[in-house]
Formats: structure tokens, sequence, C-alpha cells
């Protein structure tokens, strides 16, 4: 299963990070926004369209850079998630998927609980931001 996810970097270097919502799957964690590529999207497609779903903002692929990768188990399956950093986007974002958002600085996420696969990309996001 692939999976994408977006570090959205403000002006201030800060990174925008959802709470999952209750009654979901690892609801009260915090996030990377993003989700599922689906049959026949590249993945650039497919994080423009979730973060248009989950954000309500608009983002061209274009402005998709390819960061780093996590790979993790999830139940029965295998997940690997794609993690993209973007700085351009158009809108303001907002919790349409989510309890809420937040705009975090890169070193206070240690401190957040988040999901298995999230949490190695700090490491990678600090060497490259």
């Amino acid at each position: 299963m692939t999976v994408v996810a977006a570090a959205l970097v403000d002006a201030s270097g800060n990174i925008l990070l959802q709470k999952r919502a209750p009654g979901r799957a690892m609801a009260g964690l915090w996030e990377f926004p993003g989700g599922k590529v689906e049959e026949g999207e590249t993945p650039e497609a497919a994080l423009s369209r979730e973060l248009w779903e989950e954000l309500g903002v608009e983002v061209d692929p274009g402005a998709l850079r390819p960061t780093c990768f996590a790979s993790a188990p999830v139940g029965d399956r295998h997940m690997v998630l794609l993690l993209y950093v973007c700085r351009s986007w158009r809108g303001e974002p907002k919790a349409l998927d989510a309890e809420r958002l937040d705009w975090v600085p890169l070193q206070a996420m240690r401190g957040l609980p988040m999901p298995p696969a999230d949490e190695p990309l700090i490491d990678l996001l600090e060497a490259l931001l």
C-alpha cells in the first residue's frame, strides 16, 4: 500500500500537522496530512487531491518536493509512506478531516504522539530542512 504525505512548511519554518479525529484508527495522534494513492494516480496527483480533501488547499503537483520515505506494517499489509515537502499552496488550511491542525516547529514534533510510520520522518526532515 502506497501512502503519500506532505510536510507543509510556512514562512517561519513551522510544519503543519493534523490530529486524527476520534473514532478513526490511531485517533488522537498527530500526523502529516495525506492519504492513499489510488489506482492510476501518480503520488504527486494523489497528494494534491488529498490536500484538497483534507485541508481545502490547492497544491500544484509540481510544487511537491520528494523528500524521504518510511516503511511500516499496517495490520496484515505493508505501507510505504512517501513524504513530500511543500512550501507553496493556495488557500488557508482547514481541519476538514481531522480534529484540529497546528503549525509545529520541527524540534517540537518529538514531544507529540505520532503514528509509527511518521516518527522516523522527523530525523530525516531535520537533516534536510
